[in-house]
């Protein structure tokens, strides 16, 4: 799993007061290999998406990670 996706999951389970492994599949929502590609890929990128009531925003830089609640 790329490390954005991963850290991804950490911040929404920590936020969930749960283990990463208690969320739903990630694929639920996102293609994680696609993800991944994009991010490695030499472009600058943003992938957005949403996950389990949170938008997810990821890049430029692929370390940069925002996670928030979409709003309901």
């Amino acid at each position: 799993m790329h490390p954005a996706l991963a850290s991804t999951l950490e911040r929404i389970a920590a936020r969930e007061d749960c283990s990463p492994t208690a969320l739903p599949p990630l694929y639920d929502a996102v293609d994680p290999g696609a993800v991944a590609t994009v991010l490695e890929s030499p472009a600058d990128a943003t992938v957005r998406f949403e996950y389990d009531g949170y938008h997810v925003v990821v890049g430029p830089d692929p370390h940069s990670v925002s996670v928030s609640e979409t709003e309901q």
